[in-house]
């Protein structure tokens, strides 16, 4: 028996696989999004510090 895919097929079932991810396992995603966006703010203030004058 061989299975045969085409691109919409693969593209739904990719779909679906990744709705039912974040619904059995949302606390994971939430906490990946989370790092990402405290490792954005980090990136973020350390290019505005660059751009300041230092202090003494």
């Amino acid at each position: 028996m061989q299975l045969i895919l085409d691109d919409e097929k693969t593209k739904q079932l990719l779909t679906e696989v990744l709705v039912e991810l974040l619904q059995q396992k949302r606390e994971i995603f939430y906490d990946i999004v989370l790092d990402a966006l405290e490792e954005v703010g980090l990136a973020q203030a350390m290019i505005e510090g660059e751009e300041t004058e230092f202090v003494e």
